[in-house]
């Protein structure tokens, strides 16, 4: 039996969310922050998202990764950057160590993600 308690969302909410591949072309730790600036190619377009994890990740280590990106997320301006995105993660509770989703070699950029 379904939990009742669960946010459940229909197959036309999930067609709404556009999951994509992006290749992570550049990245940078904001000074005073916990944000990496991300420079992510989407294949038709290049998108700066900033991420929260500069506390689990060196920018150097991302840099060349295939992450599953939230294309269609309303930009969002954070310490004077514009995040045009967001990037996936697993293990994004309270002292866990969030865990990039990515996709294999063959994924290219900009390829949606059903």
């Amino acid at each position: 039996m379904a939990d009742e308690k669960k946010n459940h969302i229909t197959i036309d909410d999930f067609a709404k969310i556009e999951l994509r591949v992006g290749l992570v072309e550049q990245a940078e730790h904001i000074p005073g922050t916990r944000l990496l600036r991300l420079i992510v190619n989407l294949g038709d377009e290049k998108r700066q998202i900033l991420s929260g994890i500069a506390e689990y990740y060196k920018p150097e280590d991302l840099v060349g990764k295939k992450v599953v990106v939230v294309a269609n997320l309303k930009p969002k301006k954070i310490r004077g950057y514009l995040s045009e995105g967001m990037i996936l993660a697993a293990g994004c509770e309270e002292g866990q160590r969030p865990v990039l989703v990515t996709v294999g070699e063959e994924a290219e950029p900009g390829w949606r993600i059903c």
